[in-house]
């Protein structure tokens, strides 16, 4: 059962931590001070309950869907870019970078359901935490305490991200510094973006 647990644990922390779409958001979110924590606590719960369907079964669906990976990628693909857009405007819009040195302006209610799209909108999230760590843990001897320890390494991972990029926020709360924070965001989405319609483009071929 520890074996089990502990392959899950490191498994998912290798994929979780990379950087990608959602901890961009994450970290954004978090540095804004913006319902950080909520944000937070959304991802672990997506990510739990995707391990554990993706490790119980629905990860031999999707391997054997290339109709429904496809639609995810291209789905996950056109709502980068439109992520990525809006970053680069508030890089590039003065009263933007003013509003990220107040609190909350958006609402809960927005920005969880944003953070739910950045979470399920991205084809990379069926791709490693369904497909990859769900396929992984239906071979374990122990395949629900390899789901729970890859759930505890969504969790240890973004409540410590939430946590510490908040801590950091009065540090980072200068104009320029959220000029470069959206930009970076905006290429992150960008690039992942690209290499979606890319990879769509080689498989196709």
């Amino acid at each position: 059962m520890w074996q089990s647990y502990s392959n899950g644990l490191l498994i998912a922390a290798g994929l979780i931590i990379a950087l990608g779409a959602q901890n961009a958001f994450v970290l954004a979110q978090s540095l804004r001070r913006e319902h950080h924590l909520p944000v937070a606590l959304l991802c672990v719960l997506c990510d739990a309950a995707l391990i554990s369907a993706g490790v119980f079964g629905l990860a031999a669906v999707l391997a054997h869907s290339p109709l429904l990976l496809g639609i995810a990628r291209w789905g996950g693909a056109a709502f980068l870019l439109w992520y990525g857009a809006q970053a680069l405007l508030r890089a590039w819009r003065p009263q933007a970078l003013e509003e990220n040195g107040s609190e909350a302006q958006r609402s809960l209610r927005a920005v969880m359901l944003t953070a739910l799209a950045v979470t399920l909108l991205n084809p990379h999230v069926y791709l490693d935490t369904v497909l990859l760590i769900g396929s992984l843990g239906a071979q374990q001897p122990s395949p629900e305490a390899y789901a729970m320890g890859a759930a505890s390494a969504s969790l240890i991972w973004f409540m410590s991200l939430a946590m510490g990029a908040a801590w950091l926020a009065p540090w980072l709360a200068r104009p320029a510094t959220w000029r470069i924070i959206d930009l970076c965001v905006a290429l992150m989405m960008f690039s992942i973006s690209w290499q979606l319609i890319s990879g769509a483009g080689l498989s196709a071929t």
